[in-house]
């Protein structure tokens, strides 16, 4: 039986070099470097095809059962001997297929099968095999993104590029459930009765179907519904296949290959859940968000019950698989991936927090979330989880930089991890109790700490002395004008207008008559005896403005605007009441007390000292109304 052989070629989108042999009982390709073969019966052979692509020409074979092969890396003189052949041993006529070269990038997509050919001029620009989309985003309105599972499970160097990612931009709208050319007829609109979606949402949907025709529902292992996520938040139904797993959700479906799989965690989030999370070698992606790390929640307390879709020698093949799960929910999910990715579950280390937690709560620039400290990592797991190998960091430094903040930036310190290849991770606001458990457990796995929290310390400790110091004198009453003369000003202004709108009626204080202006101060400067009346009325209405002594003294300021108010005599009363009032005070009560005030008085306001003597219905004035204050 004669064979004839093709050397340097490659089957279907395998960078692997192999030889190709024809002969009268079939076809047949087995990789050079390799074990890999493909071989198709003579019976099964129905068409072939000739067509140009990026590697020479390639040679396209139909078989029976609808599915087909290819082979490129023919050259062009190939063709007649192969046209020959295929003629004499198969009888098939070998077609060729046109090809565009125009460049256009506006063309027309056209599903065949299981590609996707886009079309220029009615021939093809280029084709897609959907079985390797591994997701499919509209990112926009009228854009849709196709993302590629990479060929190469264990990329080298000599690896050739792949693409992974490409765009389609789909404009317009489109009937819903309209798929051929015949499905705009009427019939269909009137039974959609005009119900439309954009072009961009029904190019997706068909994807998404199409890509998953070489998966039956007789492949799918197992699967979870409404599984929690975290990152990327939403609910999704999570099917596991024998070489990939997918997410469904509602808005966004993923293909994930166990190969991208890099490592698994399970983590305790608190007392009621557990935390699964994914690390992908090829993240996923929601619009122009990247997601290298897939965040499941499960409750603790639930339960599942589940049988595998698989033989018992199937099941043989993996490690630690069972046919039969009665399990809480994360226990069996984590069993499955470990088995199916033939991955090792990492678990929580020995560190303790001070509630006996794994993990601490801590900040990652604006983000809250929780700071796990493991046998080799530390595993920082927020809504953007940061994961950091205890063998690339080159030191950590304890600070707290926050200690001018307050009383609250006291209680917390940072944690800065600097790196051998460069970043910084900063992680703020960990409560101080745990300083202790953090530094023993990187003592313990031999990292290089650095302690800037004694500085930061002691000029919180000058601080708070200071501010005591502050608090004790004026509780002794030796300086006590002196903190309302500051910030208390405008809060005793707005608390005395509201008092003198609510309850005076007709007898205001100095300040009043400053502040106020035209509401209480007029009626108050209409009042013609005002200073005879002064006496009784302080009795009862004085209250307010003794206690409120700040703004009486910044009356003094504030007589320039009661000037221009108010008219003559009443501008000389409350231009006049100010001064003498703050020193009758030890007129009216000659103890040791109001000596004492008297002497602050004096530091306070040096000049006016001698003017309240001579002026008697001034002091008498005065005296009264400095006992009610005493008093209360």
């Amino acid at each position: 039986m004669t064979t004839t052989q093709f050397d340097q070629i490659y089957h279907g989108l395998s960078p692997d070099v192999g030889k190709f042999r024809i002969a009268a009982s079939g076809m047949a390709w087995k990789q050079e470097a390799g074990s890999a073969m493909v071989a198709m019966q003579a019976s099964d052979i129905k068409w072939a095809q000739w067509i140009r692509v990026a590697r020479n020409y390639q040679l396209r074979v139909g078989l029976k059962d609808r599915s087909r092969e290819t082979f490129d890396g023919f050259v062009r003189e190939d063709h007649d001997k192969l046209a020959h052949l295929l003629k004499q041993y198969f009888s098939v006529v070998l077609e060729t297929k046109e090809v565009s070269f125009k460049g256009w990038n506006w063309g027309v997509t056209d599903f065949q099968g299981q590609d996707l050919a886009f079309l220029v001029s009615n021939k093809t620009a280029f084709e897609l095999p959907l079985t390797n989309v591994a997701n499919s985003n509209i990112a926009g309105r009228t854009e849709v993104s196709l993302e590629f599972a990479t060929q190469n499970k264990q990329p080298t160097r000599n690896a050739p590029d792949e693409m992974v990612e490409i765009r389609f931009y789909v404009p317009g709208t489109q009937v819903k459930g309209q798929r051929g050319s015949d499905a705009g007829s009427q019939k269909s609109d009137v039974e959609d009765e005009g119900e439309e979606i954009s072009a961009a949402q029904a190019f997706h949907d068909m994807v998404k179907e199409k890509a998953e025709l070489g998966q039956v529902a007789g492949d799918i292992i197992l699967s979870f519904d409404e599984v929690n996520v975290l990152t990327p938040r939403g609910r999704y139904d999570v099917d596991m296949y024998p070489d990939f797993l997918r997410l469904r959700g509602r808005t966004y479906d993923y293909k994930i290959m166990y190969g991208s799989i890099s490592k698994l965690f399970l983590l305790p989030k608190d007392d009621q859940h557990v935390l699964f999370i994914l690390g992908l070698s090829v993240p996923i992606r929601q619009g122009q968000t990247r997601y290298q790390y897939l965040v499941m929640q499960f409750n603790r307390e639930e339960e599942i019950t589940a049988e595998l879709n698989m033989s018992e020698e199937e099941i043989a093949q993996y490690e630690k698989l069972k046919k039969n799960y009665e399990d809480p929910t994360f226990e069996v999910v984590s069993s499955v991936f470990r088995a199916l990715s033939k991955k090792k579950i990492i678990g929580i280390g020995n560190f303790q927090s001070r509630d006996g937690h794994a993990s601490v709560k801590a900040n990652l620039k604006a983000v809250q979330g929780d700071l796990f400290m493991l046998e080799k990592y530390i595993f920082f797991v927020s809504k953007q989880p940061t994961l950091i190998e205890l063998s690339d960091i080159h030191q950590v430094v304890f600070s707290r930089l926050g200690a001018g903040l307050g009383a609250t930036a006291a209680r917390t310190f940072d944690l800065k991890i600097v790196t051998k290849r460069g970043p910084e991770y900063t992680f703020t606001s960990i409560n101080k109790e745990e300083y202790d458990h953090v530094n023993a457990y990187l003592q313990d796995k031999k990292v290089k700490t650095k302690n800037e929290m004694m500085e930061g310390e002691l000029i919180m400790a000058a601080d708070d002395d200071e501010d005591e110091e502050m608090q004790s004198v004026a509780s002794s009453g030796e300086e006590v004008p002196k903190p309302r003369l500051g910030g208390d000003d405008d809060d005793s202004e707005e608390d005395e207008d509201f008092q003198a709108s609510e309850s005076d009626s007709g007898s205001p204080t100095e300040s009043d008559s400053s502040d106020e202006g035209g509401q209480t101060a007029s009626d108050a400067s209409g009042d013609r005896d005002l200073m005879k009346s002064a006496k009784g009325k302080g009795k009862g209405k004085a209250k307010a403005a003794p206690k409120k002594k700040a703004p009486a003294k910044k009356s003094k300021g504030g007589e320039s605007d009661a000037d221009e108010s108010d008219e003559d005599k009443p501008k000389k009363a409350a231009a006049a009441k100010p001064k003498p009032k703050p020193k009758p005070k030890p007129k009216a009560k000659k103890g040791s007390d109001d000596e004492e005030k008297m002497d602050v008085d004096e530091e306070e306001r040096p000049k006016p000292k001698p003017k309240p003597k001579p002026k008697a219905k001034e002091d008498e004035e005065g005296p009264a109304k400095k006992k009610l204050k005493t008093a209360d």
